[in-house]
């Protein structure tokens, strides 16, 4: 079977800077010190791709060779700068094919189905973006691997799902609407592909907001030192007006004493956190209809800073509506070893009303 590779090599770079995504802004992303994210998360693919029988297919250079260990069919040189022109040439110039698996984000995805123009090509998404709201995604670049060999072995049939995206101008600007721009050919795994993003929205729901609002405003007043650190989303926020703070809508802020420091990239929440010594608490709202809490959308949420505010100082926050559809969370943080102490935890906590919690089991895949 042939496997085509491609790794968009400006995927995810704006993630821990808090650029909310890269598209046009790869160049400033890296003078300001961001790091690869796509192609090392294809390696960690291609290491767990343990199937035989597959020949895989790529550009030499930053778009494919330089992530591949072994053997592979070159398909000619990586363009000296890289556009979204580039993953639009790859795709047409393919030769024949059963498979892509390619690194990117949904601007990605949308590249690739535009360039398809129609074309049933099978594709597997290694997650490797600020955001990715497509159901061609696996969960994690380990369970990319397993819907491959999956597909190669005969064990999966092939479904259509839907490409989504924001309008990143809109995006940074704070607000958040999800398009849908087509459709793609992915393998058929309710384990290991993540679906597309759902937006639950429940007018009968704001008095439950309040209350689990009210809950974390107790938390405060009994503890005045207590640092507040609240991620993205439109509960978040909701909850952040009941208290008379306004967050940003798609950023990580900390609240500390009544005062709101907003927006801020990992290097800024690792200051902010190093200059604590009291009590923490990480407030996230699970991704609607994926369950993703951690590693989509809030990259700025390394491993690093998780591990200074700690797996015990984590707090779910979502409405009854929203748990209803949530039978797991998962977890992409980026850190094999970190993502194992999540899972061996089971369980986390989430917040669903006034002082009214409940567990909800973390994803083993």
């Amino acid at each position: 079977m042939r496997i085509a590779i491609m790794v968009n090599p400006d995927a995810g770079l704006g993630g821990r800077l808090g650029f909310k995504g890269s598209d046009g802004r790869a160049k400033e992303a890296r003078a300001a010190g961001a790091s690869d994210r796509a192609g090392p998360r294809m390696v960690q693919c291609l290491a767990a791709l343990k199937c035989t029988g597959i020949e895989l297919l790529a550009l030499e250079g930053r778009m494919g060779g330089d992530w591949i260990e072994g053997n592979y069919s070159s398909l000619g040189d990586t363009p000296g700068e890289t556009s979204a022109n580039s993953t639009k040439e790859f795709i047409t110039q393919l030769p024949d094919v059963d498979l892509l698996l390619y690194a990117g984000g949904d601007g990605t995805t949308r590249d690739i189905v535009e360039a398809l123009a129609g074309k049933e090509l099978p594709m597997v998404g290694v997650p490797a973006g600020v955001k990715m709201h497509s159901g061609c995604f696996a969960t994690t670049p380990k369970a990319a691997a397993e819907v491959v060999c999956a597909f190669v072995s005969g064990e999966l049939l092939i479904g259509r799902t839907e490409v989504l995206d924001l309008d990143e101008d809109i995006y940074r600007s704070g607000e958040w609407k999800v398009r849908m721009y087509g459709e793609a050919f992915t393998p058929s795994s309710p384990k290991w592909m993540q679906g597309t993003k759902e937006q639950v929205e429940r007018e009968s729901e704001i008095e439950t907001i309040e209350a689990m609002s009210t809950h974390i405003g107790d938390l405060v007043e009994d503890n005045s030192d207590l640092m507040v650190i609240w991620g993205s989303g439109g509960t978040l926020k909701e909850m952040g007006n009941f208290l008379g703070y306004d967050l940003t809508l798609l950023g990580i802020d900390i609240i500390h004493q009544g005062v709101v420091y907003s927006d801020l990239n990992e290097e800024q929440l690792l200051n902010r956190i190093d200059t604590h010594a009291g009590k923490k608490i990480l407030l996230l709202s699970p991704m609607g209809g994926q369950g993703f809490l951690i590693g989509r959308g809030n990259l700025q949420l390394s491993p690093e800073v998780l591990r200074k505010i700690g797996i015990d100082d984590i707090l779910g926050i979502a409405t009854p509506a929203k748990l209803l559809g949530l039978s797991r969370l998962r977890i992409d943080s980026g850190d094999t070893e970190l993502d194992d102490q999540f899972r061996a935890r089971r369980f986390i906590k989430m917040l669903q009303g006034y002082r009214t919690t409940r567990v909800v089991r973390v994803a083993e895949d």
